[in-house]
């Protein structure tokens, strides 16, 4: 058995290349445009149909979406947005990169996913938005984090960088909350050959504020500039790319969905593997697929020595990580997120996956567990 990775972009690439990417991508360079060009407009375009949208806005990347998203709804300094401490790093920086403070809310123990009940207490006068997480491909109780937002006049922003073609209730992730944001980095289910990022939202006047501060804070009126923005632009070449990618999105989710309804059918033997949870009233995509075991490394480890890659998601949570610990919290803060982050351990679900390497992964798994 070859060694079986995480994420395989080169298999990705080899069904790609039989697309003519190629051809396309001279067909760019011979135009010679490649910033703000009819490839990216196409992608905005599409993904805005997918995502049942009036606006979608490219950016540089999934941070600086949320960045843009931040700033477009004026949050800065003195104000506190909500959010989870299971999570990647970038969701609280971005709140820290505009100046406002970022306030942690424990996880529901079954989905990883911000809990509206924890995030409710911590509300204060000064709380200005909610950036629920759809953590691992599987959307948060948006209508819980809905009604929040309206009762206390809060901005809802979905971080829906892992979660592209999920759906809540019916409908799409992306179109829950007041915006959300995108990521297409290399790994994600949607990624490009880059970085990327994109914010959906059905508000006109976010969604131009947003393209605005995107290009450095210039309006229709060339060089003339009605605020400090970023230089935050999706690349011509990487929306092209996506934009074939998108193409497959569907058939290779069926096929992340499959993987993932293999591994918990087999697995479900074993007692000392706690399963993902998946809520009915959603659609898990299934970027990871994420185990809860006693012994994390151990098990890493194992896996590694018979050429499987496996990975922690994520073993230090935000609220104990150096670069917050100004903000004063401490170890048993957030006992559901610190346990998850303790035990858990991601196994590759990559639609290139095959099933003969599925089931390699099966056995050794069973077997490690079945010898303790």
């Amino acid at each position: 058995m070859q060694p079986i990775p995480l994420f395989d972009p080169q298999s990705e690439y080899r069904v790609l290349r039989n697309e003519h990417i190629l051809d396309a991508l001279s067909e760019v360079l011979d135009k010679g445009i490649f910033v703000a060009g009819p490839e990216v407009k196409r992608f905005e375009a599409e993904i805005a149909l997918l995502t049942r949208t009036k606006h979608a806005v490219s950016t540089a990347n999934g941070t600086d979406s949320l960045i843009l998203t931040l700033l477009a709804n004026g949050i800065g300094p003195g104000d506190e947005v909500i959010t989870s401490p299971f999570t990647f790093f970038a969701t609280a920086e971005a709140i820290v990169r505009v100046g406002a403070t970022p306030v942690f809310a424990d996880i529901d123990e079954r989905t990883y996913n911000l809990s509206p009940a924890h995030a409710e207490a911590k509300i204060t006068a000064r709380t200005k938005a909610i950036i629920p997480v759809h953590l691992f491909g599987q959307p948060a109780d948006m209508d819980a984090f809905a009604e929040l937002g309206h009762r206390y006049s809060l901005i809802i922003i979905e971080d829906a960088c892992q979660a592209i073609g999920a759906e809540y209730k019916g409908k799409q992730v992306g179109s829950l909350g007041h915006a959300a944001c995108l990521s297409f980095y290399p790994t994600k289910n949607l990624g490009g050959f880059g970085d990327g990022g994109m914010v959906t939202s059905n508000d006109d006047e976010m969604a131009d504020r947003i393209r605005v501060l995107a290009f450095h804070g210039m309006g229709k009126l060339k060089y003339y500039h009605e605020a400090v923005g970023l230089n935050s632009r999706l690349d011509e070449i990487q929306a092209l790319m996506l934009r074939i990618k998108m193409q497959k999105l569907s058939a290779w989710t069926k096929r992340r969905q499959e993987l993932a309804q293999r591994y918990t059918n087999q697995l479900v033997q074993l007692n000392d593997v706690i399963l993902p949870y998946c809520d009915s009233a959603c659609s898990h995509v299934y970027h990871l697929y994420v185990i809860q075991v006693p012994d994390p490394d151990k098990l890493l480890l194992h896996m590694d020595q018979h050429g499987i890659t496996t990975a922690r998601y994520y073993p230090c949570p935000l609220h104990l990580q150096q670069a917050f610990s100004s903000l004063g919290y401490k170890v048993g803060d957030f006992p559901v997120s610190e346990k998850a982050a303790e035990h858990a351990l991601a196994l590759p679900v990559h639609p290139f996956l095959t099933d003969d390497q599925q089931q390699y992964i099966i056995d050794t798994l069973v077997a490690f567990s079945h010898v303790k």
